[in-house]
């Protein structure tokens, strides 16, 4: 149980600890940005309610099998990606590599979903808007690396 928790949490904690990170390197507003770019103050809406889902998400997947060796792995690992794409995008103004990077994270997060659906079906649906907001992001991300 205690496990659940933590790894149900990770996602919030880490999410923020990215933030207070990438915080002075954040130029979003200095960047020529493709059409439908949202203002900068939605993405720290949407990463909390994407994370807190993720976490709730794999709460409600292993609350019936607990000990789930695939599914711990690909959840920390497409975490451990998330994670990153800002420090290579914002720190490190990798644009492009940024943008492989979070196709790596669409893959991982599919693969993810799949593996969510077959411990409980409501927890792989609560990922979709996860997997929706990153074919977004990486619309942004190419905008981005062809604008800049």
């Amino acid at each position: 149980m205690v496990k659940r928790i933590i790894y149900s949490l990770l996602p919030l904690v880490g999410g923020a600890i990215v933030g207070l990170i990438t915080t002075g390197y954040m130029d979003y507003g200095d960047m020529i940005k493709p059409p439908l770019s949202p203002p900068g103050i939605v993405f720290p809406i949407i990463w909390t309610i994407l994370y807190i889902l993720m976490g709730i998400s794999y709460f409600i997947a292993t609350k019936d099998k607990e000990d789930n060796k695939e599914l711990d792995q690909i959840y920390l690992l497409q975490l451990l990606v998330n994670f990153l794409w800002p420090i290579i995008f914002f720190v490190l103004k990798m644009y492009f590599t940024a943008f492989l990077w979070i196709i790596l994270l669409i893959i991982l997060v599919i693969v993810m979903i799949k593996e969510l659906l077959k411990n409980n079906k409501i927890s792989g649906y609560l990922q979709i808007s996860y997997l929706i907001w990153l074919l977004f992001a990486s619309y942004l991300n190419i905008g981005i690396t062809l604008l800049n």
